[in-house]
This record gives structure tokens, C-alpha cells and sequence, in this order.
């Protein structure tokens, strides 16, 4: 059982340690917790063999998650990996009883664990310590992983595909030009660039390519769509489609699937276009690190920036504080310090992909 309750980047980039159990046990069987408002990003994977839901009202109800617990009592685990390690997956790792618990090293549950880790520090990664971090904890049971390298991946249906091509057209979406998903929001305010910034950034993708924009975002994040388009210049507001809209995840996903390239916030969207082999081109927040998140990249589709490559100085103020601080310290980040960067990538991995 492999456990990964957090957000739709978390449970991409664990669906690896499934993956390499499969190759090295091919007739094992591997169980996934998860959030079920992530179950999009799982379906369809056929390294998973169950998916187990973690469902809302088990963080709400002490008498529903002590259910959930029974049910996993009753399943007959060999070995559990932690990769969230709170409360709950600590809980859920000691009603397993499996022979094996794995997690990382945590003053509060290390009495729970027979293999505890710390956390990867590693300057040179270029898998990223997100994914380095979770190959650690492989290690009781696989000594030297067959395919090091692995990806995370999301198995989209054919029937899914066409799906998504058929709404395109039913929208007259222009294909004959690069088609480019926006990551317009991050998870939260502290996670998201300013939207002016956001929008002179794609208006000089304007001036160097014929591209179509399609924004993802929340039906409830209406009003910072609008703000948004009121910063594009005429020319780029004529080339973003945001009447383009699907109502769930797995449908949005349909259409990540069917566009060039991505640009925008790094978070769920970004792994999610990672995850697709989507050229991929993700602004990070001031408070995130880099080194843990810009995963995979020796891959030139991969490519990021972060305030840090500008001004390395703010690194020596303390996580917290920059989160705290990220409205500031965004209004510092302006997009031309990254333009040259983006034009590059522009012309190397979004025209040539179309």
C-alpha cells in the first residue's frame, strides 16, 4: 500500500513508486490511498491495481475514518510506504499491520515505522528532491531500481482523446497554430503570479507565435479571469479562448492532452502537463523551492524559473517568511527578467511541436 493523501502534484509524482513496485513484483498488487479529489490523475493507471479513496467526511468524522481504518485492518499488506506522513496516513500505516512500514524520519511516528528516511538534500538533482525523496523510501525493497528515471505519467483512453479533439472542434478551435494551456491560478493566492504580469507574459508570446491560449481555472475563479483579460492587449485577448471550459478534471486533463505546450503556475497544472509529455514552462512561487519541484530537468520541454535565478539573495530569508511575504516579492519578479528564456522556448519546443 503506498499512501499519498495531498494535492494532484503529490499523488503524480508518487504514482512512480507504484510503477517501479510493478516492474519488480509484476504479481504483486498495489494499492493506492489517495484524495479522492485527486482520483483524476490516478485513473486508468495500470500500475495501480486499487485505488482507496480518502473521502472528506473521513477527515470530518472521527466514526467514519475509524471505519476506514477497520477496512484497511482488514486487507493483508506486506508493506506499507508513507509518503504523506501525518496524523491520519500515520494511523493508516499502523492498522495496515504489515510486516514493513516505511515513511520518513518524524520525531511523532517514528514508533510506527520499521524503515524511517530523511529527506534528500542533494544540489546536483536533477530528478528533482520531490522525486529523489520518494525513491528513498523504495529502498527496503527494491536495492537498485531497474529504471531509475521513471516519469510520473497520466494514461489518458483513446475514447478520451477523441473526446477532447471532438470538443475543440465543436468550440472552432483553431489547430492549424500552437494551441497553449495557461495555468492562470496557483492553489492558493501566495502560489499564483500576479495576474498583470501573467498577461504581458503572454503578450509577448503574442508578438513571436500565432498562438491559441486556453485558460485553466475554477468556475468560481470567474472574476480573476476577467481581471486577467483586462490586462491583455487587444491581440492577445483575441487569441485566448475562455469560453473553452470543462467541468471536471478528467476532462480538463482530456484537453491538456490536446494542446502544445504549457505555460504558467507551477503546481497541479504543470505536473499534470509534465505527466502528458507536454512542453512544459512553470513560474514558480517565491516560497516554493525549485530544487524540490523542477523535477526531470535535463529534459529541455521541462524548463522553469523562480525568482531565486534573478535574486538569489531572497533564499536567505527564512520559507515562512517568504510566504508570508510572496504578494512582495512577486511585484519584484517582472516578467522581462525571464523573457529571453521563454522566447527560446518558444521557439525550440512549442513551434516545433505544433
Amino acid at each position: 500500500m503506498v499512501i499519498q493523501q495531498k494535492m494532484v502534484g503529490d499523488v503524480l509524482a508518487s504514482t512512480i513508486l507504484c510503477e517501479h513496485l510493478k516492474i519488480h513484483f509484476p504479481d504483486s498488487e498495489v494499492h493506492y490511498v489517495i484524495n479522492d479529489s485527486t482520483l483524476a490523475v490516478v485513473e486508468g493507471n495500470p500500475f495501480v491495481d486499487k485505488i482507496i479513496l480518502f473521502e472528506k467526511k473521513n477527515r470530518e468524522s472521527k466514526l467514519a475514518f475509524y471505519r476506514f481504518l477497520k477496512s484497511i485492518k482488514k486487507e493483508d499488506y506486506y508493506a506499507t510506504i508513507d509518503v504523506y506522513c501525518k496524523l491520519e496516513s500515520n494511523l493508516i500505516s499502523y492498522f495496515s499491520k504489515a510486516d514493513l512500514k516505511i515513511s520518513y524520519r518524524k520525531w511523532y511516528s517514528k514508533f510506527i515505522y520499521t524503515h524511517l528516511f530523511s529527506y534528500s538534500h542533494n544540489e546536483k538533482t536533477t530528478l528533482g528532491h520531490a522525486i529523489e525523496n520518494r525513491l528513498l523510501l523504495l529502498s527496503p525493497l527494491i536495492k537498485e531500481l531497474e529504471k531509475p528515471d521513471l516519469a510520473p505519467k497520466i494514461h489518458l483512453l483513446d475514447s478520451e482523446n477523441e473526446e477532447a479533439r471532438q470538443f475543440l472542434q465543436e468550440h472552432d478551435v483553431d489547430t492549424s497554430n500552437p494551441i497553449i494551456m495557461v495555468g492562470l491560478l496557483g492553489s492558493q493566492p501566495c502560489k499564483s503570479y500576479p495576474l498583470d504580469y501573467l498577461a504581458k507574459t503572454l503578450d509577448f508570446i503574442s508578438e513571436k507565435c500565432p498562438a491559441t491560449f486556453l485558460l485553466n481555472y475554477m468556475p468560481d475563479q470567474k472574476d480573476s479571469v476577467t481581471e486577467f483579460l483586462s490586462h491583455c492587449t487587444p491581440k492577445t485577448r483575441n487569441r485566448i479562448r475562455e469560453d473553452v471550459f470543462c467541468p471536471s478534471l478528467r476532462s480538463v486533463i482530456g484537453l491538456f492532452g490536446q494542446c502544445n505546450a504549457y505555460i504558467g503556475n507551477e503546481g497541479g497544472c504543470s505536473n499534470i502537463s509534465k505527466a502528458l509529455g507536454l512542453p512544459n514552462f512553470s513560474i514558480f512561487s517565491p516560497w516554493i523551492s525549485k530544487t524540490a519541484w523542477f523535477t526531470f530537468n535535463e529534459n529541455s520541454k521541462n524548463q522553469a524559473v523562480h525568482l531565486a535565478d534573478f535574486k538569489p539573495e531572497i533564499l536567505s530569508i527564512p520559507k515562512k517568511q517568504r510566504k508570508k511575504a510572496a504578494a512582495d516579492l512577486y511585484q519584484t519578479f517582472k516578467p522581462i527578467f525571464f523573457q529571453k528564456q521563454l522566447e527560446r522556448f518558444i521557439e525550440t519546443e512549442v513551434i516545433p511541436n505544433q
